[in-house]
């Protein structure tokens, strides 16, 4: 894929179709990369507060992921553009690399006994985590042709499903099917607890490396080119340089999805902060983080994650059917308002189990926000730049975090009067508002084909993609 002027669209080769088992072994990775998001969203709060810190502290101390985040992804995007490996590729490498780091810091992080120690490893464990993370959407750009790129971000998003059922249940796993100890030592973590972070490390490793091993990428059609460019403006400082002037040079549908992002990905953190806190608070009726009832409330909390996730597997096959009898901001829009009217259903539920019904909204938006916004966005964009503008796209995910950990503590104290349940309502009308901003974006790429064939549909794939011999 040259780099050049001339590249202005994202198709300036034609790209042949791939086959159903092509576009499962490039998306498997993401797999592993959902059991450490899992572990990380449904226990880092649990985490934090076990190790002392106050309930409006506690966003605070998430700041270390948007923080992270809005420095790795854009520059991982900028050097994987510019990167070429006849062995491994473009993207790969950087998938093997954060594989590696993530998987070190799932099996340290259970291990800190302090809360200094717990913030630290979360700055470095979500590091490691985007290393992986960031490239992958960029790779659905480099191999898909248009019609199948709403497949090829189903397909990553079947995975994250599936990976977050298990690593969102694994404490709950071990305490209630092993019969392993999920009642810690004040000031300890439960050994349920380290035994899930110890497998999710292993899962995350092992689901990387299939999808480095198996996938293979096309190489740059002109080398010379190619080469000449990536010597010119390779590099860390530029890549930052760059990634930041890219914010104000955004082609008009990013910037239209960057606001729809801005207000879902405030809910979902909105989600992750607080959950455990609201329904240990609001539905369990305790505080007291060594108590069996506050623990139990927070596996059950794992539980309900596991279940959106594993719901947005199965919705993430339906949405290119949805998408192609609609279009594709109808079903974003849709899928949104019911993600919003779930979380605000909690603030409703007394008996614990019927958290588990607002979930099904969560899942629904949850499948949306992972492909829908990517599949409108990959056809807007050049080339040659497809891994940098996803990496600035994604500052429109950190963006969000990092509002969301400056003022939803003091949200939550003084405003809701320490009642993290509001915030949970206050998640959800804004995803039920991003929903609604969806329907102004100028999807010009949307491509609805009557017979277009999905991940499912087998047969159609009858002719195996014929990578390039360079590879």
């Amino acid at each position: 894929m040259a780099i050049s002027a001339a590249a202005t669209s994202a198709d300036t080769r034609h790209k042949p179709r791939l086959s159903f088992w092509q576009i499962w072994n490039m998306s498997f990775g993401f797999l592993g990369i959902q059991f450490g998001f899992a572990l990380q969203n449904s226990n880092m709060s649990r985490i934090f507060e076990t190790m002392g810190a106050k309930t409006d502290e506690i966003a605070f101390l998430w700041l270390a992921a948007p923080i992270t985040g809005l420095l790795v992804q854009p520059i991982i995007g900028y050097l994987s553009d510019r990167t070429w490996h006849p062995r491994f590729g473009r993207r790969r490498p950087f998938f093997l690399i954060g594989a590696i780091l993530a998987s070190l810091s799932l099996i340290v992080m259970p291990n800190v006994t302090a809360l200094w120690m717990a913030a630290g490893m979360l700055w470095i464990m979500d590091s490691s985590i985007n290393i992986s993370m960031e490239p992958f959407r960029a790779l659905v750009g480099d191999l898909l042709p248009s019609e199948q790129r709403t497949t090829g971000f189903g397909a990553q998003t079947f995975f994250i499903g599936v990976g977050a059922i298990v690593g969102s249940s694994l404490p709950w796993m071990f305490a209630n099917w092993f019969g392993v100890s999920n009642t810690p030592e004040p000031g300890h973590i439960s050994l349920s607890l380290k035994y899930a972070f110890y497998v999710g490390g292993l899962v995350f490793f092992l689901a990387v490396l299939w999808t480095v091993l198996r996938t293979k990428e096309y190489p740059p059609e002109n080398m010379v080119e190619f080469e000449a460019e990536k010597q010119r403006t390779a590099g860390f400082a530029n890549g930052l340089r760059e990634s930041f002037e890219g914010i104000f040079h955004m082609p008009k549908t990013m910037r239209q999805l960057a606001v729809v992002q801005f207000f879902s990905w405030f809910a979902l953190f909105s989600m992750w902060i607080y959950t455990t806190q609201a329904v240990t608070s609001h539905i369990f009726h305790t505080t007291d983080t060594s108590s069996a009832l506050y623990n139990k409330g927070g596996d059950w909390v794992g539980v309900c994650f596991s279940v959106y996730n594993g719901l947005s597997a199965v919705v993430a096959l339906l949405l290119p059917i949805v998408a192609r009898s609609t279009s594709r901001r109808f079903t974003h829009m849709l899928c949104l308002v019911l993600g919003g009217l779930g979380l605000i259903s909690i603030y409703f539920i007394q008996d614990y189990h019927y958290i588990l019904l607002s979930m099904v909204g969560v899942g629904i938006a949850w499948a949306s926000i992972l492909s829908v916004p990517y599949a409108m966005l990959a056809g807007a964009l050049p080339a040659n730049k497809m891994g940098y503008y996803m990496g600035v796209f994604n500052f429109f995910i950190v963006i969000p975090q990092g509002v969301a950990g400056l003022v939803l503590g003091p949200l939550t104290k003084h405003f809701f009067n320490d009642q993290p349940i509001f915030t949970l309502v206050l998640g959800g009308c804004s995803m039920i508002l991003s929903g609604l901003l969806t329907l102004r974006v100028d999807d010009a790429d949307d491509v609805r084909l009557p017979a277009e064939p999905t991940a499912l549909d087998g047969p159609a794939y009858d002719t195996p993609v014929q990578l390039d011999p360079r590879v």
